[in-house]
């Protein structure tokens, strides 16, 4: 009743495991679920239209882009998050990156640093916001003599 709130996502299986001593160089391509616990330098993708699954734990980190339809982190990312569908920011999440997304859940302590950017329903269903493209390249402060 008052315990911890479980992720709204559900992966149907882990099908991968990075584990925590594990460090992987080079881009990840999955299918289903991946976890990881570990350390993974490259990116990290999954087909659009699949119902792949990242999970990153709080002692997981990585370092490059992440395009999975479904996330849920918990650990640190340096690089842009492009989630289709869903993504999770767990309270100990650390992302410095944008973060482009479907449905987002961010919990009190989560950080990012960057921009958050929803998905678009276009003509033809599908696309993200060119937001971070169109904001202005200098945003006056306080003290600016324009």
């Amino acid at each position: 009743m008052f315990g911890k709130k479980r992720s709204s996502i559900r992966p149907g299986r882990i099908d991968s495991l990075i584990g925590r001593q594990t460090e992987f160089s080079g881009d990840v391509r999955f299918a289903g679920g991946l976890h990881v616990d570990g350390t993974i330098k490259g990116n990290v993708l999954a087909d659009e239209d699949s119902d792949a699954v990242l999970t990153l734990s709080e002692h997981g980190s990585i370092n490059g882009q992440i395009s999975v339809p479904q996330v849920v982190l918990s650990g640190t990312v340096m690089g842009d998050v492009y989630a289709e569908r869903h993504v999770e920011l767990t309270s100990s999440a650390r992302i410095s990156g944008d973060v482009y997304y479907g449905l987002i859940e961010m919990a009190m302590g989560a950080e990012v640093n960057g921009s958050l950017i929803p998905r678009v329903e276009g003509a033809d269903g599908a696309g993200f916001s060119a937001a971070a493209d169109e904001a202005p390249e200098h945003l006056p402060q306080p003290g600016d003599d324009h």
